[in-house]
């Protein structure tokens, strides 16, 4: 019984260190989803570094490069961006897209929900 106390107790403390210590590179460069927006509409980080897109609803979203332009979707990938073809994220999911790996201002979209729009800025 005392071993079985020992184990647990080890368990957990191993548990709480790897839960304090476990951040991902991403962990700050998340950018959360409404039912048909973008909570923050733009999002700016570091060459090499990825995004994760949060879904905080069950709504579906399908992202991809490019962006809404008078309520007309405009499909396009800027030069050195990281390819996003219809990514699916729902459910209260999330997914981590890139690295963006140069320097620039680059646009994604969903193409279910018109005007849902961010700019990814690389530094």
């Amino acid at each position: 019984m005392k071993r079985l106390c020992a184990l647990l107790a080890l368990c957990s403390i191993v548990t709480l260190l790897l839960v304090a210590c476990g951040t991902s590179g991403t962990s700050g460069n998340q950018v959360h989803m409404g039912d048909a927006d973008f909570v923050q509409s733009s999002i700016t980080i570091k060459k090499g570094e990825s995004i994760t897109l949060v879904a905080d609803t069950f709504v579906p979203h399908t992202i991809a490069n490019g962006i809404w332009k008078s309520g007309t979707a405009q499909p396009a990938r800027e030069p050195g961006a990281p390819v996003i073809d219809n990514v699916s994220v729902g459910g209260n999911s999330s997914v981590t897209v890139g690295p963006f790996t140069i320097a620039g201002s680059f646009k994604l979209y969903c193409t279910v929900h018109a005007r849902m729009n961010l700019t990814v800025v690389v530094r």
